[in-house]
């Protein structure tokens, strides 16, 4: 499986983590009103009724939300590997 541009432009920021940051950012979740806000977006989107600024804001937070997956991910890698050794 390849890796997305993305992912490959994370690979040294995750390269570089203590156990301490990737426990920190495994334990990362949104507020409660940020998931709130997406929450109310994803079911407008669903229903087909965001407005253009309303889109706008929702990709954004898919976006970041992406960013925090992969690093998560990496995150997560690591520590396995820690607890393997």
């Amino acid at each position: 499986m390849s890796q997305s541009l993305l992912d490959r432009v994370l690979a040294p920021l995750s390269e570089c983590l203590t156990l301490e940051a990737a426990n920190k950012i495994v334990a990362i979740r949104a507020d409660a009103e940020t998931q709130a806000r997406v929450d109310h977006l994803a079911e407008k989107a669903n229903e087909g009724q965001l407005t253009e600024k309303e889109r706008a804001e929702y990709d954004g937070y898919l976006a970041w939300f992406h960013v925090i997956t992969i690093l998560q991910a990496r995150a997560r890698a690591i520590l396995r590997n820690q607890a393997a050794s």
